[in-house]
């Protein structure tokens, strides 16, 4: 597995590798939790809300729709033409929605758009959630203002889904208010989970989540917390670093990856969790901005 931090740089198009074995590589837009926080002691890491983009298999993914996909989008309208991409979303709080309007290939009416939310009741599908979000007061234009074929599709945390010939995504509940969906993405022998906004039980490990982890390439987790400040936010839907890594190590896990900052975390501060991180399991990480693997 490579790591590359491109920063404020445009990814070439993904190539094949040697062999014929299609490119399966992981690029992280937004990395914080709850609530943008930009300034000057979140630089490093940056301030945008969650947003990863992976590509592998000729599948092209969004996980989440936080404040980090305006700049993704930015990105892919500077590349040129339409694009095909499949949305999926951890869950519909604020923080992971709240950039979908300012997506640049939604107003593209060349690109299609697939919208997947695996936790809602079937009385309340995302396409509602989102419509009662961009509705005055709250938002000046409604979601039909898309010009992209979007297509929203709902389903149950637990299916399996397809989105590319070849690329088979498991999926599970998660413990957060109002639910949420971790997700498997499988391609080429090569696997990717993300876990995010989960919390983890008291006592012993969920064996779905171990189940949906076990012996992944890598694991994007919910790290918010520190164990030291768990124990005052517990029923916040939220987990720990350093359960991250226990969970990576129970599951083995290749690589985690601590993600879904506090707002309040620092650079500087998560500096210092990426060293313990690095003595308590070497090769984890710490995700930022601008952060690409290659599995």
């Amino acid at each position: 597995m490579t790591v590359r931090n491109t920063i404020n740089s445009v990814p070439p198009p993904a190539r094949e590798e040697a062999g014929g074995t299609s490119p399966f590589t992981v690029r992280f837009w937004g990395v914080r939790g709850s609530i943008a926080s930009p300034g000057p002691t979140t630089i490093r890491y940056g301030g945008n809300t969650a947003c990863i983009e992976v590509r592998c298999g000729g599948a092209h993914i969004v996980f989440d729709c936080g404040t980090g996909i305006r700049p993704l989008g930015e990105s892919l309208a500077r590349s040129g033409g339409p694009v095909d991409i499949d949305l999926l979303l951890t869950h519909s709080h604020l923080d992971h929605i709240c950039g979908l309007p300012f997506f640049a290939p939604a107003f593209d009416p060349d690109s299609r758009l697939r919208l997947w939310a695996g936790h809602l009741p079937p009385e309340r599908p995302f396409r509602t959630v989102l419509s009662d979000m961009m509705t005055a007061p709250l938002f000046p234009v409604p979601v039909d203002v898309f010009r992209a074929d979007c297509q929203f599709r709902d389903f149950q945390g637990g299916q399996t889904l397809e989105p590319a010939p070849g690329v088979v995504v498991r999926t599970c509940a998660l413990n957060h208010p109002d639910g949420a969906t971790g997700y498997r993405v499988e391609h080429g022998g090569r696997s990717l989970c993300v876990l995010t906004d989960t919390e983890h039980p008291s006592e012993g490990r969920d064996p779905v989540i171990l189940d949906l982890l076990r012996g992944a390439d890598l694991m994007v987790y919910d790290s918010t917390y520190t164990d030291a400040e768990y124990s005052a936010r517990v029923g916040w839907g939220h987990s720990t670093w350093q359960e991250c890594l226990r969970l990576a190590e129970a599951a083995g896990v290749g690589r985690a990856v601590i993600f879904h900052h506090d707002p309040a975390r620092t650079d500087d501060e998560l500096d210092a969790i990426a060293a313990e991180a690095e003595a308590m399991r070497p090769g984890s990480l710490v995700a930022r901005e601008g952060m690409e693997l290659s599995l």
